[in-house]
Protein backbone atom coordinates (compact mmCIF):
# COMPACT_ATOMS: atom_id res chain seq x y z
CA UNK A 1 0.00 0.00 0.00
CA UNK A 2 1.31 3.49 -0.86
CA UNK A 3 -0.05 6.78 0.49
CA UNK A 4 1.30 10.34 0.69
CA UNK A 5 3.70 9.26 3.44
CA UNK A 6 5.14 6.32 1.51
CA UNK A 7 4.44 2.61 1.52
CA UNK A 8 2.97 0.70 4.45
CA UNK A 9 4.45 -2.76 5.00
CA UNK A 10 2.61 -5.33 7.11
CA UNK A 11 5.13 -7.44 9.03
CA UNK A 12 5.21 -10.06 11.76
CA UNK A 13 6.94 -9.11 15.01
CA UNK A 14 7.80 -11.72 17.62
CA UNK A 15 6.70 -10.92 21.21
CA UNK A 16 10.26 -10.40 22.51
CA UNK A 17 10.79 -7.72 19.85
CA UNK A 18 7.26 -6.32 19.70
CA UNK A 19 6.99 -5.23 23.33
CA UNK A 20 10.22 -3.14 23.45
CA UNK A 21 9.29 -1.60 20.09
CA UNK A 22 5.85 -0.68 21.40
CA UNK A 23 7.45 0.97 24.45
CA UNK A 24 9.81 2.97 22.19
CA UNK A 25 12.93 1.23 23.55
CA UNK A 26 13.79 -0.77 20.42
CA UNK A 27 14.42 1.79 17.69
CA UNK A 28 15.73 -0.47 14.95
CA UNK A 29 14.55 -3.54 13.08
CA UNK A 30 16.62 -5.96 10.98
CA UNK A 31 14.67 -7.19 7.96
CA UNK A 32 15.20 -9.02 4.72
CA UNK A 33 15.48 -6.50 1.92
CA UNK A 34 15.63 -8.85 -1.04
CA UNK A 35 11.86 -9.51 -1.03
CA UNK A 36 10.56 -5.93 -0.69
CA UNK A 37 11.72 -2.35 -1.02
CA UNK A 38 11.92 -0.22 2.12
CA UNK A 39 12.36 3.55 1.98
CA UNK A 40 12.72 6.34 4.54
CA UNK A 41 9.21 7.56 5.33
CA UNK A 42 7.61 4.15 4.91
CA UNK A 43 5.48 2.82 7.73
CA UNK A 44 5.62 -0.66 9.17
CA UNK A 45 2.46 -2.20 10.57
CA UNK A 46 3.98 -4.60 13.07
CA UNK A 47 1.63 -7.41 14.10
CA UNK A 48 2.66 -9.36 17.19
CA UNK A 49 3.13 -12.99 16.14
CA UNK A 50 4.18 -15.92 18.33
CA UNK A 51 6.29 -18.34 16.25
CA UNK A 52 5.79 -21.13 18.82
CA UNK A 53 1.99 -21.12 18.45
CA UNK A 54 2.02 -19.66 14.93
CA UNK A 55 -0.72 -17.21 15.95
CA UNK A 56 -1.18 -13.47 16.00
CA UNK A 57 -1.96 -11.91 19.39
CA UNK A 58 -4.14 -9.16 17.93
CA UNK A 59 -1.77 -6.39 19.06
CA UNK A 60 -0.34 -4.03 16.46
CA UNK A 61 2.08 -1.12 16.37
CA UNK A 62 2.76 1.39 13.59
CA UNK A 63 6.32 2.66 13.22
CA UNK A 64 7.95 4.94 10.66
CA UNK A 65 11.27 4.24 8.96
CA UNK A 66 13.63 7.14 9.70
CA UNK A 67 16.92 5.76 8.30
CA UNK A 68 18.16 2.65 6.49
CA UNK A 69 21.56 0.97 6.79
CA UNK A 70 22.17 -1.59 4.05
CA UNK A 71 24.78 -2.89 1.66
CA UNK A 72 23.77 0.02 -0.61
CA UNK A 73 24.20 2.51 2.26
CA UNK A 74 26.78 0.81 4.53
CA UNK A 75 27.88 1.74 8.00
CA UNK A 76 31.20 3.47 8.64
CA UNK A 77 33.19 0.32 9.50
CA UNK A 78 33.46 -1.32 6.10
CA UNK A 79 31.38 -1.92 2.98
CA UNK A 80 30.53 -5.55 3.78
CA UNK A 81 29.15 -4.85 7.27
CA UNK A 82 25.58 -5.64 6.22
CA UNK A 83 24.65 -8.69 4.15
CA UNK A 84 23.09 -7.62 0.83
CA UNK A 85 19.94 -9.62 1.64
CA UNK A 86 19.21 -7.60 4.80
CA UNK A 87 18.85 -4.05 6.03
CA UNK A 88 18.73 -2.30 9.39
CA UNK A 89 15.76 0.03 9.67
CA UNK A 90 15.85 2.87 12.19
CA UNK A 91 12.27 3.26 13.39
CA UNK A 92 10.10 5.37 15.66
CA UNK A 93 6.60 4.66 16.95
CA UNK A 94 3.95 6.76 15.22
Amino acid sequence: MVDSLGATHELKSWPEFFEPTLRGEKTHDVRRSDDRHFAVGDRLRLREFDPRTERYSGRECIVEVTYITSAKMPCAYFDAAVDARFCILSICVV
